[in-house]
């Protein structure tokens, strides 16, 4: 496939959207809130004020970002808390520009992308939406007897959910699926570029003979998704780069927006995972898999059943957490939980053999928190894969005032300590 005709392919069809104001942060104090148990309650305090919730979900504390105007109100309500960031628009800042790659080096001609894999320097910035497209279609075009772009469907605003499928020498959909997704809560930027190293890199040990990455083929199929919500990516880099949800728009309600990772239809009705109001971050939706791209996801990973998923890996951040089944029951296990325990301990090994970076390992719901309509448990519950995580990248769970900001320096990193985790994870299960 030509590079023009893939990126024609995923011509982004959007619907007429209003243009709306960027969210300045600027002056918002980021406090760090110690729950004591009680944390419905001091939500239900807070609800009036300018504030944006920031932390990864931890049970005993959250941290809050105050805008300036509520500062003196949030204080007043006497919270066991402590300020972490005196001005959260200064540490965005230290995420770094929004830079062109493709635009940037005019000598790299139409002809030698279709030749060669894009340059790593793809991995020294966070990049604008429509660049990630022309990024899969080099891929593409660089494996072409291997790979093929494919799309799941259409997100709310008419974008393309698309994916890139690779596989071996037998054939496409000749092995069971190792299954990627990225960039479900729009925020949470390192998702994306981290899939990307993994596929480039698979890619290119293909393409260069590496027995291992060959062996790989060998035994699966892998279909990557780098972006499963990308109405609410685009509105991060035009809009509200705190934003998590998707885009879709609720009657009787002036909130927007539904979690994709609480909207699949296993354990969807179960309480304490999720929430049913509309203004929450965790939205649950008014129904099982009733947005539109949860609905196609499901019509997509059902597609797979026939040779069956042997891993997925939900890609997040943040917090360096490996999270095994379950999420919705902090008592549930996994059939094969030993196994996969056995795994992910060495998952662990591999990423902290890279830089020393360490990450914890073990049941969603009883490791972090609980969860419901998670598509970890989908997988695992509802389409029996045999591994079936959430991966939460850098920085730790201590990861200052907005750990869902890393800075640029770090995606090259972060993608190196998952690649040797994943070629650890490939070889042995």
């Amino acid at each position: 496939m030509r590079v023009q005709s893939a990126i024609t392919a995923l011509a982004v069809l959007v619907t007429s959207v209003a243009a709306e104001e960027r969210v300045s942060y600027e002056g918002y104090k980021v406090y760090r809130i110690d729950t004591h148990d009680e944390s419905e309650q001091i939500h239900k305090l807070i609800d009036g004020l300018h504030a944006v919730e920031v932390s990864c979900g931890e049970s005993d504390h959250f941290d809050l970002a105050v805008a300036p105007e509520d500062v003196e109100a949030f204080q007043a309500l006497g919270f066991d808390a402590f300020l972490l960031s005196e001005d959260l628009s200064v540490d965005l800042a230290e995420e770094g520009p929004v830079e062109s790659f493709y635009e940037s080096d005019a000598n790299f001609t139409l002809e030698a992308r279709q030749q060669s894999l894009p340059a790593l320097s793809w991995f020294n910035l966070y990049r604008p939406y429509v660049e990630h497209a022309t990024f899969f279609s080099q891929l593409q075009a660089a494996f072409p007897s291997n790979s093929r772009i494919f799309n799941v469907g259409n997100s709310y605003q008419g974008r393309s959910i698309y994916g890139i499928h690779l596989w071996g020498p037998g054939g496409q959909g000749s092995r069971p699926a190792v299954y990627f997704h990225g960039t479900v809560h729009a925020r949470e930027w390192i998702s994306a570029p981290v899939v990307e190293y993994l596929t480039w890199h698979l890619i290119d040990g293909y393409r260069n003979n590496d027995p291992l990455v060959r062996s790989f083929f060998d035994k699966y199929d892998f279909y990557i998704v780098p972006f499963v919500n990308p109405d609410g990516f685009v509105y991060t880099q035009s809009t509200d780069r705190l934003w998590r949800k998707n885009r879709q728009p609720r009657s009787g309600s002036s909130c927007v927006g539904t979690d994709g990772n609480r909207n699949w239809n296993f354990q969807w009705s179960t309480p304490g995972g999720a929430s049913t109001s509309p203004c929450s971050e965790t939205y649950r939706g008014q129904a099982a898999g009733d947005t539109p791209e949860i609905r196609a996801l499901t019509t997509f990973t059902n597609s797979l059943s026939t040779r069956g998923i042997k891993l997925f890996i939900d890609w997040h951040s943040y917090g360096q957490y490996i999270l095994l089944p379950y999420g919705y029951n902090c008592q549930a296990r996994a059939p094969n939980h030993n196994a996969q325990m056995s795994v992910a301990a060495g998952f662990s090994n591999a990423i902290r053999a890279v830089s020393g970076t360490r990450f914890t390992y073990g049941p969603s719901c009883s490791t972090l928190y609980a969860t419901t309509g998670s598509s970890p448990d989908y997988m695992g519950g509802a389409m029996g894969a045999e591994y079936s995580w959430t991966v939460e990248l850098r920085p730790g769970p201590g990861g200052g005032s907005s750990g869902f900001v890393l800075p640029a320096s770090q995606i090259v990193v972060s993608g190196r300590e998952q690649w040797e985790g994943i070629k650890y994870v490939l070889s042995t299960i």
